[in-house]
């Protein structure tokens, strides 16, 4: 009876650089690879990525859709947090590989795999992220991580093994070999390339989910959000499940030029990198959560999460989604959630987002105490002795 073959699980785009690895791993471990897709949004060609992996010998193939999972439990935590990295990324790479990762392992105890794998390259932070997940849910899997053992180091490289394997190679729009790209319902990254200079201007073709802001409506666009207990769950008076819901929102803000940051970031590993970030819907939920926060919760709650933002942002940055720490800032972050109801209306001009308005049923502001007309809700008088008392800290 012939020996069964060891399984690996590989994080399986159906792009140039996971074929090349789901080729690599075949040659360098004579295992069975099973690949992996999570559909969280990203654009996904089904019958592409099954011809793909099919075409490379590969039997167990399966793509989960997860876009539901990880915008209610994944992007929405993060909304409620306000999480932005070094003040400007709103961390949507960083937020999607927790998930994939929990759900690569669990693939991998199902079909009794010995291995995962992904591909990350050694200079990113992808890996960190990627393999911190897999050590959380499961620690005695094996992680390989071809970028930073096989002979390929770089681009030009993988290109020339693609070739020699007849591995199909995608062109940008240019017709040249593509920008590295990441996507998912939350938003699109693009480096490298002419991106890694800083000093030039990214071109206007790489942008995928966003119109140039010149080019957007000459009038403006409004959009109304609904919250409850702290999340997002109508857009337009309309109720909308979490994948609907942001979905909407990245239309209507891409259109109107919304969403995107052209950042210079410090990685975890110890490397600068230069990253164009596209989160139309992303940005619309963030100003509108703080906005009804606003008008629902109090100032020393609103203070503290604002405290914590800085390190639970790079909490999620790092990696480290599954750490003790994030989850205890989390707690932090939700202490009050329940009380964040109401409506935001937003106006969209040309890549600016405006707030028109707030609405909400709670207590929190009140109108006749900040009233400039007289009126008995505040007391005045008690401001001179307030004053005094401040004098002291000086």
């Amino acid at each position: 009876m012939p020996k069964k073959k060891s399984k690996i699980v590989l994080a399986y785009s159906g792009g140039l650089d996971t074929s090349i690895i789901l080729k690599w791993l075949q040659e360098n471990y004579h295992a069975e690879v099973i690949a992996y897709t999570a559909d969280i949004g990203q654009e996904i060609n089904k019958s592409k990525i099954i011809k793909n992996a099919k075409r490379l010998g590969v039997k167990n193939i399966i793509i989960e859709d997860l876009k539901n999972i990880f915008v209610k439990d994944y992007v929405y935590p993060m909304i409620r947090g306000h999480a932005l990295y070094e003040g400007t990324y709103l961390l949507g790479t960083s937020i999607a590989r927790p998930l994939i990762a929990k759900r690569q392992i669990a693939i991998a105890k199902k079909f009794k795999a010995f291995a995962v794998s992904h591909g990350s390259t050694g200079k990113g932070n992808d890996q960190i992220r990627f393999e911190l997940g897999y050590y959380y849910f499961g620690p005695k899997i094996k992680v390989i991580a071809p970028w930073r053992i096989w002979k390929l180091k770089s681009r030009t490289d993988l290109i020339k093994y693609a070739k020699k394997n007849k591995i199909p190679i995608p062109k940008d729009k240019k017709g040249a070999p593509p920008f590295s790209v990441d996507d998912n319902l939350y938003h699109t990254s693009t480096e490298g390339k002419v991106l890694e200079d800083p000093r030039k201007q990214a071109p206007e073709y790489i942008f995928q989910r966003t119109v140039s802001p010149e080019k957007a409506p000459n009038k403006p666009s409004y959009v109304t959000i609904g919250f409850k207990k702290g999340d997002p769950i109508s857009v337009n008076n309309k109720k909308l499940p979490p994948a609907k819901l942001l979905q909407k929102l990245n239309i209507i803000a891409g259109k109107n030029g919304v969403g995107r940051v052209d950042l210079v970031e410090n990685r975890f590993i110890g490397i600068k990198s230069r990253g164009i970030y596209e989160t139309p819907g992303g940005t619309l939920l963030m100003v509108a959560h703080r906005a009804i926060e606003s008008v629902t919760l109090d100032k020393q709650t609103m203070h503290k999460k604002d405290g914590v933002m800085p390190k639970y942002a790079e909490l999620i940055y790092n990696g480290f989604w599954y750490s003790k720490a994030r989850f205890k800032l989390q707690k932090i972050v939700d202490l009050k959630k329940n009380q964040v109801n109401g409506l935001v209306k937003l106006k969209l001009y040309k890549g600016n987002v405006t707030i028109v308005s707030r609405q909400s049923k709670s207590k929190a502001y009140s109108v006749k105490k900040v009233s400039f007309e007289e009126n008995k809700s505040f007391k005045k008088s008690k401001v001179e002795k307030f004053i005094n008392l401040q004098t002291k800290k000086l």
